[in-house]
């Protein structure tokens, strides 16, 4: 998996009122402080322009061009305010930029106020802020009004910005793939596709004969059959798995990578049963663990939309994601639920290896020996994002929520994965989580990055939130 840091375009607003030297000082200052934390910088020619910064509005065609030129080169766009800033200048140079906009506002000092050392920047955002709305054009800023680029507060920041960059590039072009039909009992994951590819999400359906007939016909002596048994067998413990249900672990999870280079698909969720159990003995839920440990996000039981949330979730963490069932209460405590899944968790998620059972709803159901692949074990103390999604009326709508998962036991005999999570206000979030008819499942992500995903659905990508 790969959390690469975002490159910034770095936009200096000037207007001439002002003192003109404070803006090569935060030419050297913003892109120093953002390169020592990992960040790469794009920077126009400090000759282009008057003192290297953007006043006129011929300046911002000029910087305009300078984006064009650099376009895929960089995530977001820094607008860097060192003093008042000309919002005429920067409209034109960033109303088509095509990446999110974060504010940059530097504050006043009470010893520097005369006219050479005000800068009014703390006035001049607000210029900007609202001609970028008349505009349309969209932003990011985030309290306090102003802030120093060597405080911690900017560090927060730009971590922030950092996150919606990365699911606003992410989430504005992808491609989510349904392999197989709806789990026929669930109608509660339906969804629409004509309404997600006006988010631009592309749905790529395949049907599960498909992967069948490339499943029989895969030669288990191959390469790509030989490296995925050893993948296999060193994530996790398949010791009580028998062979030739190992056998078919190892064949349908070459296809399903086969499948996912073949579609570009950036997240996918599964028709997971019955199908698979009845006709090879396995249930699929090993193999979403580890493909969603590779960070592609990969749902069961055909809920796309909760793969499309995994996906955003896993962009704004960087880390793996994983689709849960809001399942059991914890007791009487009204904060705390056990989330849990037959074994779709990612192995770094949880407190050790798992280990491969075979499932025992399947074996109740359909008799022994056809349901190998329940991935038992537990998810790791940690703080925690989560989401969930659903098409309705021609929109996308999506709720988010922070909380963390503790270190409480559950009775060992509780087969799959599964987490206490402890959540402010849970019964009251589970009331509108139920009226607003959102469905049993949730994504979740380790981490706190609420903030962003809010920022990134409803500032740059159009969801509709549904607060809870």
């Amino acid at each position: 998996m790969k959390n690469q840091k975002s490159t910034f375009a770095l936009f200096f607003g000037n207007r001439g009122f002002f003192p003109e030297s404070l803006i090569a000082i935060a030419r050297e200052e913003v892109s120093t402080i953002l390169g020592r934390l990992g960040y790469g910088t794009l920077m126009m020619d400090s000759a282009l322009t008057r003192y290297g910064a953007v006043e006129t509005t011929a300046e911002g065609r000029k910087y305009a061009r300078f984006l064009e030129d650099n376009r895929g080169k960089y995530d977001g766009v820094i607008l860097v305010l060192p003093n008042f800033g000309d919002e005429n200048g920067a409209v034109a140079a960033l109303q088509d930029a095509g990446v999110p906009i974060y504010i940059l506002a530097y504050p006043d000092e009470p010893d520097k106020m005369d006219f050479q050392q005000r800068r009014d920047a703390f006035c001049g955002k607000f210029s900007i802020m609202d001609v970028f709305c008349q505009y349309s054009v969209p932003f990011t800023v985030f309290p306090p009004h102003t802030l120093r680029p060597s405080s911690d507060g900017f560090i927060k920041h730009i971590d922030a910005f950092d996150r919606v960059c990365r699911i606003v590039n992410g989430m504005k072009r992808t491609t989510v793939g349904a392999i197989g039909a709806r789990t026929t009992a669930f109608k509660t994951v339906r969804y629409d596709e004509l309404v997600l590819q006006k988010y631009g999400i592309t749905t790529e359906v395949l049907d599960l004969s498909e992967v069948f007939s490339r499943v029989r016909k895969l030669d288990i002596s191959s390469g790509a059959a030989k490296e995925k048994s050893e993948r296999l067998r060193s994530y996790t413990d398949f010791s009580k798995v028998p062979e030739k249900a190992f056998e078919n672990h190892v064949r349908f999870g070459v296809v399903i990578d086969e499948i996912i280079e073949e579609y570009s698909m950036d997240s996918l969720a599964l028709r997971c049963w019955i199908e698979m159990e009845k006709d090879f003995g396995v249930a699929p839920c090993v193999l979403l663990s580890e493909i969603n440990d590779r960070g592609i996000p990969a749902a069961c039981e055909l809920d796309i939309c909760n793969a499309i949330t995994m996906y955003a979730l896993h962009l704004a963490s960087g880390r793996p994601a994983t689709c849960l069932d809001w399942n059991n209460n914890y007791g009487d405590d009204p904060d705390k639920c056990i989330l849990f899944h037959c074994g779709p968790v990612p192995q770094s998620l949880m407190t050790g290896k798992g280990e491969v059972i075979e499932h025992p709803m399947f074996a109740k159901s359909f008799g022994a020996g056809c349901g190998f692949g329940c991935n038992v074990g537990r998810i790791a103390p940690c703080k925690l994002t989560f989401a969930s999604s659903k098409t309705q009326d021609g929109k996308l709508f999506v709720y988010t929520g922070e909380g963390e998962f503790t270190s409480d036991t559950i009775q060992e005999g509780f087969f799959g994965c599964g987490g206490v999570a402890k959540i402010g206000n849970l019964q009251g979030k589970l009331h509108n989580i139920g009226y607003n008819g959102y469905r049993h499942h949730v994504s979740v992500t380790p981490g706190l990055c609420e903030k962003a995903l809010r920022e990134a659905f409803t500032r740059y990508l159009g969801y509709e939130i549904t607060e809870i």
